[in-house]
């Protein structure tokens, strides 16, 4: 493919490609030519080709909405402690008090995000018969893989486009990213419930006493979850 193409389409990788543990081979519907493909499917959950193509979009979606989740719980935290805005907790956020009652915003958000995902599910059930610019209806965007919609609105910058090798790079630090994200966001729940701390928090309190808050000095149910997350935190700020 070119920069001219009208569609990406990622390749499968050769054999030599990199799997999740050394030496094992990666099974026959894992070729390689999906984002973050690394051969990890030991019960085998995508060798029907529909399923594999359901499963890779939801950790698709699942990812991007984790990644939003993450920075939604971190940057309020972060703006707090520079003086930036009130305290502002994601887990209580619910009972707070907003412009409109809460059954109005749900009702709402019900609304606009089912018509977004059932554009969404539409293009997944017939690719590209979605894809037309809301202002400039009669103007197709160039046809894109399933789950990356390009266009003036996803793609301003034309990264997914061009030949298959940088996209493919592009496509998989996502996934990985949103894998990383997925993670970090229970480890976030599990810490909210038990230590009723923000993960900033409670990464700082590891930090300035890692001898005595770590894992392996947790004396009470509290804190253990808390600890037990910390890595998902160092990746996700690092």
């Amino acid at each position: 493919a070119t920069k001219s193409s009208l569609s990406t389409v990622c390749e499968p990788l050769g054999p030599d490609r990199p799997v999740w543990f050394p030496g094992t081979a990666p099974p026959p519907w894992l070729d390689g030519s999906l984002p973050g493909d690394f051969g990890f499917d030991p019960l085998g959950f995508g060798s029907e080709p529909e399923s594999l193509r359901w499963f890779a979009q939801a950790e698709l979606m699942h990812g991007r909405w984790a990644m939003l989740a993450a920075a939604g719980i971190l940057v309020p935290e972060i703006l707090h402690k520079w003086g930036f805005m009130e305290e502002f907790s994601w887990y209580t956020a619910g009972e707070r008090e907003y412009f409109a009652d809460p059954l109005t915003l749900f009702v709402t958000q019900v609304a606009l995000m089912g018509w977004v995902e059932g554009r969404r599910w539409m293009d997944y059930l017939n690719p590209g018969s979605v894809d037309i610019e809301p202002r400039f209806p009669n103007r197709k965007n160039p046809t894109p893989d399933v789950g990356y919609p390009g266009g003036l609105w996803f793609d301003w910058g034309n990264w997914g486009r061009g030949s298959p090798e940088p996209v493919m790079v592009l496509r998989t630090k996502e996934i990985k990213n949103g894998r990383l994200a997925m993670l970090a966001f229970v480890g976030f729940w599990f810490q909210a419930v038990y230590t009723g701390q923000g993960p900033l928090d409670n990464l700082s309190a590891h930090l300035a006493d890692p001898g005595h808050c770590n894992i392996f000095s947790v004396r009470s149910r509290t804190h253990m979850v808390g600890y037990l997350t910390l890595h998902c935190q160092y990746g996700l700020l690092l």
